[in-house]
């Protein structure tokens, strides 16, 4: 993945949109088709990133390595790597990350409710 620069049009929106609302600053650092239900999965516990892969069997490895960083420097995931060979890593949730579980399961019951009247 490759960064943004500072003064791109992109990244200035970001900036005014993120720095005026705090309801949207949530939503950018938890939005995205994958990083909702990624942090869901590990609500249980850590897992390593083979796991996380069979847990959510349609996600690219590319797309799924480019979340977790994504999430990992927004403070939502903690990655932990283990000095054995082979290597292991685990990802876990911060406790910033676990404030939002209370948080997404209300989502969840409005979406359960909501999905019905849309079809």
């Amino acid at each position: 993945m490759t960064k943004r620069k500072e003064n791109s049009t992109n990244t200035l929106n970001e900036k005014c949109i993120t720095e005026g609302c705090n309801l949207t600053y949530a939503v950018c650092k938890i939005g995205g088709r994958w990083k909702l239900l990624i942090l869901c999965k590990l609500e249980e516990g850590k897992l390593r990133f083979g796991e996380i892969k069979k847990l959510i069997p349609n996600v690219t490895e590319r797309m799924l390595t480019l979340q977790l960083r994504e999430l990992e420097k927004d403070g939502l995931v903690k990655r932990t790597v283990y000095a054995e060979v082979p290597p292991r890593v685990d990802y876990e949730l911060t406790e910033i990350a676990e404030e939002l579980v209370p948080i997404w399961l209300q989502l969840s019951k409005w979406g359960e409710k909501h999905k019905e009247l849309m079809k």
